[in-house]
């Protein structure tokens, strides 16, 4: 294993969450990036970050629900989101979905 880049864990910490933080506004200023396309790429989207946050906040033996942490993720509530940017999946995003899900 190698040496920590940052080897003081406050400071690390620190960084870490800037890094969170800096992803979210980035999902933020690209809403044109729909969920599956992050899914097809990535193999995980805003919905995942979410899910992360909800349990990493368990851990710490806080209660998040999952409805507050996608707000946390997508800025608002996930219901305005989904109406303001969600776009209808085309038949191209959805093969290739199932296709990186091995069901095709």
């Amino acid at each position: 294993m190698t040496e920590p880049v940052i080897p003081d864990q406050q400071t690390r910490t620190e960084v870490e969450a800037a890094v969170f933080r800096r992803l979210l506004a980035h999902f933020d200023q690209h809403k044109e990036v729909q969920n599956i396309d992050l899914m097809i790429l990535a193999d995980f989207c805003r919905n995942c970050l979410s899910k992360w946050y909800m349990a990493e906040a368990a851990e710490k033996g806080l209660s998040v629900d999952y409805e507050q942490a996608r707000e946390v993720v997508y800025g608002m509530p996930y219901t305005e989101w989904k109406t303001k940017h969600q776009k209808e999946a085309t038949p191209e995003q959805l093969a290739d979905f199932e296709a990186k899900r091995g069901k095709s």
